[in-house]
């Protein structure tokens, strides 16, 4: 004899809890990162049915269906069926990843998960770029509004791809008829996250180019968490910006961190930069600098009339952030080795490497005179 329908034994027994009738939801990258974090949220969450994870090893949200396997595999399709909502996390930012794989990945794998997507019957995707994809610019009103053009370049570390997913985000509601697509857009991300600005607060000396106006907002992983879980109820859509509100001066950053400024006119850094990465002493590429010279901060006004808010402010998340980075020293971008952050102490690593770049650049000149 088959078992009653779950509402029948509901009306029998109050008490019993009733399962979610929410949405069906698959997450990928959900075996690390926002995507693990992320999976674990929505698999606690009364107003979710069900979590499908996808990654190419299982993680460890124990109450989601798990299937192992690439993104850029058309199979994906397969296992998309029955899914309400596709929050597509699987994006490859590493900073030692080489460029051309790395982009390959990111937007392959985009391509293919909206495809899939549609084929499966999903009506909503949700995707998560960066506020980066806005641009760093000395003329950036504080803050942006969310409509705000997309004037970043391909110059910094894996903005390039981010701003093609963005441009395959408008372009699939188009191509697929009924699909939904809503792109959140998180301020400098915290929270067991390694990026060029992550690192920027691992160096001895804080860079600042003169001239330049920095403005720091923050986002922690669970607030991003969070304003995932916004979309994927549809309590908010189309493009939006997540961070903490309001943002710190780069003054308040120095007071608040107790780390000291090292001042350099534009040409060195700038240059210095370039010439680093060129010859390999460097992950990051001189376009990751501009984000820590002039303001990109965003407004977050989307998520605050769907009534969302932060939890975290920047200085608690800068907080967080100063004390995972503790004991580590990177310099350049490049993060140095015990043996390493010894044997060049602290500026000095920051001044010998940089100005190691303007000899070269010296000497250059000079051979070209001759």
């Amino acid at each position: 004899m088959s078992s009653p329908d779950p509402q029948v034994r509901a009306a029998r027994n109050p008490s019993a809890p009733v399962p979610a009738r929410g949405p069906v939801v698959a997450v990928t990258g959900a075996a690390s990162g926002v995507g693990a974090l992320l999976a674990e949220r929505l698999a606690a969450s009364e107003e979710i049915k069900q979590v499908i994870a996808i990654d190419e090893r299982r993680g460890e949200c124990a109450q989601a269906q798990w299937h192992i396997l690439d993104v850029r595999d058309p199979a994906i399709a397969e296992k998309l069926r029955g899914a309400d909502v596709v929050v597509h996390l699987a994006l490859d930012l590493d900073l030692e990843t080489d460029g051309a794989a790395r982009t390959a990945y990111n937007v392959r794998g985009t391509q293919t998960v909206l495809t899939a997507a549609a084929a499966a019957g999903v009506h909503r995707v949700v995707l998560c770029t960066s506020a980066m994809v806005y641009g760093a610019l000395p003329e950036n009103e504080l803050p942006l509004s969310e409509d705000a053009e997309l004037r970043a370049t391909a110059e910094a570390t894996g903005v390039g791809d981010l701003l093609e997913v963005e441009r395959l985000a408008r372009r699939a509601p188009r191509a697929h008829p009924g699909l939904n697509v809503t792109v959140v857009r998180p301020a400098t991300l915290v929270g067991g996250t390694d990026t060029a600005l992550t690192r920027y607060f691992e160096s001895p000396r804080l860079l600042v180019v003169a001239g330049s106006r920095p403005a720091w907002q923050f986002c922690h992983v669970e607030d991003l968490c969070s304003a995932l879980e916004y979309a994927v109820l549809e309590k908010v859509d189309g493009e939006l910006a997540v961070g903490c509100d309001g943002w710190l001066e780069q003054e308040e950053v120095e007071e608040l961190s107790g780390i000291r400024r090292m001042e350099l006119p534009s040409t060195v850094a700038l240059g210095a930069a370039a010439r680093l990465h060129r010859i390999g002493l460097t992950p990051s590429p001189a376009g990751d600098l501009a984000y820590t010279m002039y303001p990109w901060v965003v407004s977050v006004s989307r998520l605050h009339d769907a009534g969302w808010r932060p939890r975290w402010t920047n200085e608690e998340v800068l907080a967080q952030l100063l004390e995972e980075v503790s004991g580590r020293r990177t310099v350049a971008g490049r993060r140095l080795g015990r043996k390493d952050a010894t044997a060049a102490g602290a500026a000095g690593a920051t001044v010998a490497l940089l100005g190691a770049a303007a000899v070269v650049r010296r000497a250059r000149k000079a051979r070209r005179r001759i």
